[in-house]
């Protein structure tokens, strides 16, 4: 086949030894199957923004760490060095998050390299050693998909210890491996502590799961893992393997709106004695 010019510096860089064929090609990369000397892994080659039918959502990229001011200056303008900047950021969203949680002991791909715009890593595949299937292509029986459901939900609370929300989980982005389901795309991946839709965009992941395998299993429509887990990751009481019911019910407990006053004042006033020490020293 004719080797795409997106993966020839691997080539010449010895990243790789051939391109056996191409995988898949979506709305954001085309993935090749690849040879790394006795092994067989996958390229995801990412396209440019201009080829890419989707427009990135301002909540999943809220807070995405830039090397400089200078970038988020001219990420927020548009200008040509700005976009060069947001796509870059774009690409290591997905890096990095698939190295931290791969760390984490996530199911995900194990990441290789990052080289120009070209992601190598682990090529999942099912029992027979070929590529693994997309959930969405399965059909299961309800025992099984309740199986799958609590090993995702076990998932995505690893994930959330580790500070990630996926931000577009879906059928369409679980591979199921050899060795059960495995997450892939994470470029929207998203900061739990540090984006202020977080909690939105993590309920609405695992509403994605308890639809998919609701189908299935339609008592799994009845659950509200998203809402539990959210609430004990905000008391930071989540733990990768916390007892959950899939049930939430919200308390709505009435504010000492005294206490919180006063604590506003004490530190007013703690405020207020600092500043005048360091006025003494001066």
């Amino acid at each position: 086949m004719k080797i795409p010019s997106r993966l020839r510096p691997l080539l010449q860089d010895g990243l790789i030894d051939g391109v056996v064929r191409q995988l898949t090609s979506g709305k954001e990369a085309m993935v090749f199957v690849v040879r790394c000397g006795d092994e067989t892994r996958c390229a995801k080659v990412y396209k440019e923004a201009e080829q890419r039918s989707f427009l990135q959502a301002v909540a999943s990229t809220e807070n995405r760490r830039t090397k400089n001011t200078r970038q988020a200056r001219a990420m927020a303008k548009g200008t040509r060095f700005g976009r060069q900047a947001r796509e870059s950021a774009w690409q290591s969203a997905e890096v990095d998050a698939l190295y931290r949680l791969a760390a984490a002991g996530v199911r995900v791909p194990k990441p290789w390299q990052f080289h120009e715009g070209v992601l190598l890593m682990e090529l999942v595949t099912d029992e027979h050693g070929a590529a693994a299937p997309r959930l969405v292509d399965l059909d299961f029986t309800p025992e099984v998909a309740r199986g799958y459901h609590q090993r995702l939900i076990r998932e995505v609370v690893r994930m959330l210890c580790a500070g990630v929300v996926h931000g577009d989980l879906s059928e369409y982005n679980i591979l199921i491996g050899s060795d059960g389901p495995v997450i892939i795309d994470l470029p929207q991946a998203v900061d739990a502590a540090g984006n202020n839709h977080a909690a939105r965009i993590f309920e609405r992941d695992v509403a994605n799961l308890r639809s998919c395998f609701g189908r299935h299993a339609p008592d799994l429509l009845a659950t509200d893992y998203g809402r539990e887990i959210w609430a004990l990751f905000e008391a930071g009481t989540l733990q990768h393997d916390t007892p959950l019911t899939g049930r939430f019910e919200r308390v709505d407990a009435a504010v000492d709106l005294d206490s919180v006053l006063q604590e506003i004042e004490d530190a007013r006033l703690e405020d207020a004695a600092r500043r005048s020490r360091l006025q003494g020293v001066s």
